[in-house]
């Protein structure tokens, strides 16, 4: 994959939105997940910075812009600074983070 690239599971993990990369895999494969408005269903999908992804997660439905694609699955406090919430979220609330999208 390109450098400027990041598989669309590895950074859904990586952004604590699922808890394994299995988890991350199956959100997508689900039809859980949009890029821009469309419907990803291939979990290698290749997100680039500033792309917005809709997330339908079993606690509630996410808007948020990639602002940085990882390295690692860190803490939240390094989670939370891959992605802007767009949809009211507030940016500092634990619970958009903290991998609760494992059903």
């Amino acid at each position: 994959m390109r450098q400027d690239r990041q598989r669309l599971d590895k950074w859904l993990w990586f952004a604590r939105f699922a808890r394994t990369r299995p988890v991350a895999v199956r959100l997508v494969e689900d039809g859980h997940v949009r890029v821009e408005g469309r419907r990803i269903e291939n979990a290698a999908h290749g997100l680039k910075l500033g792309d917005v992804l809709t997330l339908a997660l079993p606690h509630a439905t996410l808007v948020v812009r990639v602002l940085d694609l990882g390295m690692r699955r860190g803490p939240y406090e390094e989670a939370r600074l891959l992605y802007e919430p767009l949809n009211g979220a507030a940016r500092d609330d634990p619970s958009l983070a903290e991998g609760k999208s494992d059903g």
